[in-house]
């Protein structure tokens, strides 16, 4: 049998499919970090400057999804959320309520990925000077002016290598989706070997598709950090 044929498009081949499992991998990612890095950040100013009423839950908030496990996570999410809304739905209706698996994997996943995130941007508040704080209240500048105009375009270059490597374990957390039955590709990639019973080669064509996506991104995070460093390196 002739491997490379197993990829062609239409029927007779898995390359169609492969595809459209990668689309669903790279949505989800792409979903998912958004809602990691603000909700992230959130819980880096509230633990670092907020007052006891909000730094008690953002570090318990961030203790909790750090230790546990993202499939536990993942199934507590879809499972769980779904009975609540079931239940709530329940109240007045007798539909069935079900938790799409899409939302489902970008809400967990975002959650254990802002929790990490956290502790990246806690790491690059740290690295800004208190005094540019001070400096900035002096001249007047409102607090959103100072976050927005001092502190935050500092703290991305502190963050983004952090950053960088979240990225990229969330890129193989998406693998994860497939125990819930979202076409990503993984999933496809277990259906394609199911039928062909070739797993050692189809196994082998999603890592490479995993490894090349993951070297585009660590070239894009290079050139961000170049870009957010134009002015330090050279002093």
């Amino acid at each position: 049998m002739d491997l490379l044929a197993l990829l062609a498009y239409g029927p007779d081949g898995w390359g169609d499919e492969l595809l459209a499992g990668l689309r669903i991998t790279l949505l989800l990612a792409l979903a998912t970090a958004p809602l990691a890095l603000v909700l992230g950040f959130a819980l880096a100013l509230a633990r670092r400057w907020g007052n006891p009423l909000l730094a008690a839950p953002a570090t318990l908030f961030a203790t909790v999804f750090k230790g546990l496990p993202e499939l536990i996570t993942l199934f507590i999410v879809y499972y769980g959320a779904a009975m609540a809304l079931r239940a709530a739905v329940g109240l007045v209706s007798d539909a069935y309520v079900q938790l799409p698996a899409f939302l489902a994997g970008m809400i967990a996943l975002g959650a254990v990925s802002a929790a990490f995130c956290s502790e990246v941007f806690m790491a690059a508040l740290s690295g800004v000077s208190r005094g540019q704080h001070e400096a900035a209240t002096a001249l007047g500048l409102s607090r959103v002016a100072i976050l927005t105009k001092v502190t935050l375009p500092q703290v991305m270059r502190l963050a983004l290598p952090g950053l960088g490597n979240l990225w990229l374990v969330l890129l193989k957390d998406t693998a994860y989706v497939a125990v819930i039955a979202l076409p990503d590709l993984l999933r496809r990639t277990t259906i394609a070997v199911g039928a062909t019973k070739e797993p050692f080669f189809f196994y082998l064509v999603a890592i490479l598709i995993y490894f090349a996506v993951s070297l585009a991104s660590m070239g894009l995070f290079g050139l961000l950090e170049a870009r957010y460093s134009r002015g330090f390196t050279a002093r």
